[in-house]
């Protein structure tokens, strides 16, 4: 158990370093994004963003398991 929550903090902590160039991949701005923009209020949910990531992350879990 312990070396689970170690590998899940270590995975956070790159992510968070690579944060800044998240952008580069294309990911976050992908067509089905929702993004309102109006005067100053700016509202965004990556919804496709959120399935791609999690059908990725799927696929990694289950050849692992395998």
């Amino acid at each position: 158990m312990s070396r689970w929550i170690i590998g899940i903090g270590l995975v956070l902590v790159v992510v968070g370093l690579l944060w800044p160039w998240r952008g580069r991949l294309g990911l976050g701005r992908l067509p089905g994004d929702i993004v309102i923009e109006r005067g100053n209020f700016h509202f965004y949910f990556p919804i496709v963003t959120c399935l791609v990531v999690s059908g990725v992350v799927s696929l990694i879990l289950w050849f692992l398991n395998r």
